[in-house]
């Protein structure tokens, strides 16, 4: 896999270059209105590590993603903290381990008492630091961490919303999964025509063209590729008042996936092709990611594990970075980072100096990364239903949950990543000193993370 990526992105480096190459020099006038650092991040939801070109897929086309890699840095190490929507969203809005905030688990539409759970508003997200400091802020698409309106992004620091706050809507209509119409700008009910991609693309051009001439921040947050399976011709399926539409009635799954995810990746073309054009790109840093790892047509690659799993298949995803004035064209990454690093990373580039005694940052500043340089090592932890990890340096140790009902049990492994990323040899009887030690840190930050848990529903287990 890692050889195979390092091959896409030298073969889509000369083509990628000079595709773009016609915006630069025409536009650096407009370029000096703006010398602060701008940060939009393009959040994918559900795309597996093995779902783009440049990590490996040939049948997906995905050129203008591609020839992002080619530009900017590929992040073959790159996790999430959760292997699900909500608790990913958290930390990365957040810094934090999502542990901290209660939002462990996801927020079911389904689950009446789910309704009540949410990002509470003493949570610091980087929107709200960042707009304290001068930038305009918005998030278009997916928000899926509280649906009532203290838990709004508008009450988070974004000065903008528009999108759905579910974890899934009809791409066509915008209903949720219990029928309801999800689709707002700001905190109120909006009916809008069009294509969910599409339309996600077009308000984050627009929010660009607008606010070009000053800082910002845009979180472009897609609801591609997740269910239900529809491509850009494809008709509204669910109905209002009729929950429990979760799949689209196409049967050509896999066919739709791959439509949903190349219509995806022409509005981040669009979102690059922008920025050049208003002389933007050198101090824009740009991300492209999952949130999790894939379900139904969805692949990970070579890796173990899918939309759940504490398996690398689980949270290990898709991750590039893009910034022409900081990153060197063509750069590979193989060392651990995860989303909860970006608050801290952005901050940096902002020279925005930042201390929370309260509620410190649990993430590090990648920009040492970015100009090529080596991190400094750490521990990472993750925590769901299904089990919980600890990964330090290049070992890993999993518990995990095996079987159902009466059959369920737990299952302890230990892999060496560095030289097993599939995960496929346990090493659990060969070090069992380094076992100990390393369930022992796990059991000092579920102390750390679980003494700071609100007193709030913290979501379900299913996969919203």
């Amino acid at each position: 896999m890692i050889q195979s990526i390092k091959n896409s992105v030298k073969f889509y480096s000369a083509a990628g270059l000079g595709c773009l190459s016609s915006f630069i020099g025409a536009t650096k006038a407009e370029a000096e209105k703006n010398q602060k650092t701008n940060f939009i991040i393009i959040l994918a939801d559900d795309l597996g590590y093995g779902d783009i070109g440049c990590f490996g897929n040939t049948s997906i086309k995905t050129p203008n993603i591609d020839r992002m890699a080619s530009q900017g840095m590929l992040m073959t190490d790159f996790h999430t903290n959760g292997a699900v929507s909500t608790p990913t969203r958290t930390a990365l809005l957040t810094g934090r381990y999502q542990q901290r905030a209660g939002m462990e688990g996801v927020l079911l539409t389904w689950v009446e008492k789910h309704e009540l759970a949410g990002l509470q508003p003493e949570e610091v997200t980087f929107a709200d630091v960042l707009k304290k400091n001068g930038y305009r802020t918005a998030i278009f698409g997916k928000w899926h961490v509280g649906t009532l309106n203290k838990y709004n992004p508008v009450n988070h620091g974004f000065d903008e919303f528009v999108g759905f706050k579910s974890g899934n809507v009809d791409y066509k209509n915008f209903y949720d999964t219990s029928g309801r119409n999800d689709w707002w700008c700001g905190d109120s009910l909006k009916h809008e025509e069009g294509y969910l991609t599409e339309l996600i693309t077009k308000k984050s051009l627009d929010f660009i063209e607008q606010n070009k001439q000053k800082p910002f921040c845009l979180y472009v947050a897609h609801g591609c590729p997740h269910y239900p399976y529809q491509g850009p011709d494809d008709p509204p399926f669910r109905k209002l008042g009729v929950p429990g539409m979760h799949q689209s009635p196409r049967e050509d799954k896999q066919t739709a996936y791959k439509e949903m995810i190349e219509y995806m990746d022409k509005g981040v073309g669009q979102i690059l092709e922008k920025l050049k054009k208003e002389g933007l790109d050198k101090n824009t840093f740009v991300v492209f990611m999952s949130d999790n790892g894939p379900t139904g047509p969805g692949s990970s690659g070579e890796l173990r594990g899918k939309k759940g799993d504490l398996f690398e298949g689980g949270h290990r995803v898709p991750g590039i970075f893009w910034m022409p004035s900081l990153i060197k064209p063509g750069q590979v990454c193989n060392q651990p980072a995860i989303g909860m690093d970006l608050f801290p990373t952005m901050l940096a580039l902002a020279q925005i100096k930042y201390k929370n005694k309260v509620k410190p940052l649990d993430g590090v500043d990648l920009t040492p990364l970015m100009k090529g340089n080596i991190a400094a090592k750490r521990t990472i932890f993750w925590r769901n239903d299904k089990g919980k990890a600890v990964r330090d340096g290049d070992f890993k140790y999993l518990i995990a949950q095996t079987g159902k009902g009466k059959n369920k049990s737990k299952a302890t492994y230990l892999f060496d990543l560095k030289n097993d990323f599939k995960e496929q040899n346990n090493l659990i009887e060969k070090y069992p000193e380094l076992v100990k030690q390393l369930l022992a840190k796990l059991k000092d930050w579920e102390k750390s993370v679980d003494s700071e848990v609100p007193e709030q529903i913290q979501g379900g287990n299913g996969k919203e």
